[in-house]
């Protein structure tokens, strides 16, 4: 019987690698709320990401981290106001603290931001190695190319998925199980916008799903729970699936 070829040629690094980006990421994200960043466990940090970018066959490691890290001050001003949209938008939040501590919805968000700019960097694998390991620890499927902007908040993180060319402007509220994601999933269309668009202030409540790269949903509007989109929404609309319960009376 002929020998099957391996499809995939892993160069000299191996499955360990996802154990590598996990501990990195994790440290970053610590390393990102200390305000003495470049003390020791900041170093450590910084040895994690070159050693990470030598396996993945990245030259100049040290000249991709001194851009990196000249970004964590404004990353760090982005998180805080999406922990303040957390804490004003959830009536369960008892504090901030609460928020940047128990809420994988805004863990997510954490990691998105930062492997989002790494990606802006142009750095490959890494950024996605990030994101799948905020999905496996959060329930949140963010892809680092989505673009996010101030204020945003995910209440109750499971199920969520938010696509590659995904555009989310300001002050965005979404659910638990919301997709947004392309109508399209032919491989010839990867160059091109194939996820929605949604405009400030948007609500999106639990297992809504916005399809299709030329939908926008705009200002101020609210998707209601179950709906299912693939047509752009005016501003300050209201979409609402009308369910019917029906209620009998067990025999005995």
């Amino acid at each position: 019987m002929k020998e099957v070829e391996p499809i995939v040629a892993f160069k000299n690094y191996s499955m360990c690698l996802r154990d590598a980006v996990a501990t990195f990421t994790k440290q970053l994200i610590n390393n990102l709320f200390d305000v003495n960043h470049l003390s020791e466990s900041g170093v450590k940090t910084k040895v994690h990401f070159l050693k990470i970018l030598e396996r993945l066959s990245i030259e100049d490691g040290k000249e991709i981290w001194a851009v990196y890290e000249s970004y964590f001050t404004e990353i760090r001003e982005k998180l805080d106001l999406d922990a303040l949209a957390a804490h004003k938008n959830d009536p369960a939040s008892k504090s901030l603290e609460e928020v940047y501590l128990a809420y994988p919805g805004f863990y997510a968000i954490a990691v998105h931001r930062l492997s989002h700019q790494l990606l802006q960097l142009k750095v490959p694998i890494l950024p996605r190695m990030m994101s799948e390991f905020a999905h496996s620890t959060t329930g949140t499927d963010i892809h680092p190319g989505a673009e996010i902007g101030d204020s945003f908040f995910i209440d109750h993180a499971t199920g969520i998925v938010i696509g590659e060319t995904t555009i989310i402007k300001d002050n965005v509220q979404i659910f638990q199980g919301v997709t947004l994601g392309g109508i399209q999933v032919k491989k010839s269309l990867a160059s091109t916008k194939r996820h929605p668009t949604i405009e400030s202030g948007v609500v999106i409540y639990a297992n809504a799903t916005i399809l299709g790269g030329d939908v926008v949903i705009g200002a101020n509007s609210v998707i209601g729970a179950n709906v299912c989109i693939t047509e752009s929404i005016s501003e300050n609309s209201v979409v609402t699936v009308q369910s019917e319960n029906k209620i009998f009376q067990k025999r005995k």
